[in-house]
C-alpha cells in the first residue's frame, strides 16, 4: 500500500509540480519535498517508535500520508502550487515511518535470515511497481475536468488502507540480537558510525538512494523535452520500479550464495551502466535500458546496505542507529532530488547522469574498505 502510493507520486508529481508552477524550474520541487519530510522525520519517527512501538508509529505515518493524498487533491483542485508542495511533503512524513518496515523486519529474525527478511519486504514494491504507474494512469480523471486530482485521492484511500492493515495484522516484537548479547550496554554514537561495517552500510544505502533519485527525479521532464510523450515518461517509471523491486525476489538468495559484497558490487556496476546508457543516446530505448539498470543497481545496493546496517547494532542502540542511517540516507535523497531540477533545467540530461560516478566511486570505496577490514578480522580470528 505504501509503495503503491509513493509510486503515484513518482509517476505524476513532477508532470503536476511541472503544470503549477510559475517557474518550471520549480517543477521538481514538490517530488524533492517528500524526501525532504521524509529526512527531517525520520530521525524523530526512530524514537517515537522505540516509546510507542512501531505498531502505533506505523499507523500514525499512514495517517499522515493519507492527509497529504487529500491536500494534494485540494491544491490541484485550486492550482495552487504551493498546497501542492505541502501535500507531497506530508506524504514524506508516511514514507519515513514506512522506511522501517524493512528493519522491522529483521531485527524480528536471526542473522541469517535479514537478507532474507529484507528483501522479502521489498518484494511488495514488485506488486505496487506494476500497479502504481497503472493506477496512477487508471485514477487521474476520476475528478473530471481536474486532471490528476483523483490519482491523489486514491493516495487516501492506499494510506487509510495500510491502516487497516497493520491494526489487523501487525504485531510489536522484540528485536532478536544479530551478533552480540542484547545485554551489552549501548557503545557511544561516535564509536557505532566509525565501523568500517556501518560506514558501508550507509554509504550504500544514503549515495544509492542519492543517485537514484536525482536520475529518476529528472527522468520524466527530461523525456518529454527529448521529444517523448508524457505516457513515454510513466512508462519508463514504470519499469524502472519494477527494475528496483523485483529482483527482490531473489537478491536475498544472491546474498546467501555470493556473500552480501559481491552483490552490492554488481549494484554500484549497474547504477554506473545507468549512467553510461543515458550519455549515449536519448531515444526511447536508452530512456528505458538507464533506468531499468538504475531500479536494479539500487536494489542490490540498497538491500546489501540494509543486511550490513542490521548488523551493525546491538539490541539497545537500534533507535539511534537506524535514525542515524535514515536520516543520512533521506538527506542525501533529498539533496539529489532537489538538485536535479535545478541542474536538468540549467545544464541538460548529460550533465545529469554524468554527475553520478563520482557518488558511485565513494560507495564503492567504503565497500571495499569494509571488506578489507573483514578480511583482517577474519585472519585475526584464525590466527
Amino acid at each position: 500500500m505504501y509503495t503503491s502510493s509513493v509510486s503515484i507520486d513518482l509517476t505524476l508529481t513532477g508532470l503536476v509540480g511541472y503544470t503549477l508552477a510559475d517557474d518550471k524550474a520549480l517543477a521538481t520541487l514538490p517530488f524533492s519535498l517528500i524526501t525532504v519530510a521524509a529526512a527531517l522525520t525520520t530521525i524523530f519517527a526512530s524514537f517515537l517508535m522505540a516509546r510507542i512501538g512501531r505498531r502505533a508509529g506505523f499507523v500514525l505515518g499512514a495517517g499522515v500520508g493519507a492527509l497529504g493524498g487529500a491536500v494534494s487533491v485540494w491544491a490541484i483542485f485550486h492550482h495552487d502550487f504551493w498546497a501542492f508542495c505541502a501535500g507531497t511533503a506530508t506524504v514524506g512524513v508516511f514514507q519515513a515511518f514506512a522506511q522501517y518496515y524493512r528493519l522491522a523486519a529483521a531485527d524480528a529474525v536471526g542473522l541469517e535470515g535479514k537478507s532474507r527478511a529484507i528483501s522479502t519486504v521489498l518484494t511488495g514494491g514488485v506488486v505496487a511497481a506494476v500497479c502504481g504507474p497503472l493506477l496512477a494512469a487508471w485514477s487521474k480523471d476520476w475528478l473530471a475536468p481536474v486532471a490528476f486530482a483523483g490519482s491523489y485521492a486514491l493516495v487516501t484511500g492506499l494510506g487509510l488502507a495500510s491502516i487497516v492493515l497493520l491494526m489487523l495484522l501487525y504485531r510489536d516484537m522484540a528485536p532478536v540480537p544479530a551478533a552480540v548479547a542484547s545485554h551489552d550496554a549501548p557503545r557511544p554514537l561516535g564509536e557505532i558510525v566509525r565501523q568500517p561495517i556501518f560506514a558501508a552500510a550507509l554509504a550504500n544505502n544514503a549515495l544509492g538512494y542519492a543517485v537514484m533519485m536525482f536520475v529518476m527525479t529528472a527522468t520524466p521532464i527530461a523525456a518529454v523535452a527529448c521529444g517523448h510523450s508524457i505516457g513515454d515518461g510513466a512508462a519508463i517509471i514504470q519499469w524502472h520500479l519494477v527494475g528496483m523491486f523485483a529482483p527482490s525476489l531473489f537478491s536475498a538468495r544472491l546474498i546467501g550464495r555470493f556473500g552480501v559484497l559481491p552483490v552490492i558490487g554488481a549494484g554500484i556496476m549497474l547504477s554506473a551502466l545507468c549512467g553510461v546508457f543515458a550519455l549515449r543516446s536519448t531515444d526511447l530505448a536508452h530512456f528505458y535500458a538507464a533506468l531499468a539498470c538504475l531500479g536494479v543497481g539500487w536494489n542490490f545496493m540498497f538491500v546489501g546496505g540494509s543486511t550490513l546496517l542490521a548488523q551493525s547494532y546491538r539490541p539497545s542502540e537500534r533507535a539511534r542507529t537506524q535514525a542515524t542511517s535514515e536520516f543520512a540516507t533521506f538527506a542525501c535523497s533529498a539533496l539529489g532530488s532537489l538538485f536535479a531540477g535545478q541542474l536538468l533545467a540549467r545544464f541538460g540530461w548529460a550533465t545529469i547522469n554524468a554527475a553520478i560516478f563520482p557518488l558511485l566511486a565513494v560507495a564503492a570505496l567504503a565497500t571495499l574498505a569494509y571488506a578489507r577490514s573483514a578480511r583482517r578480522r577474519a585472519a585475526a580470528g584464525v590466527a
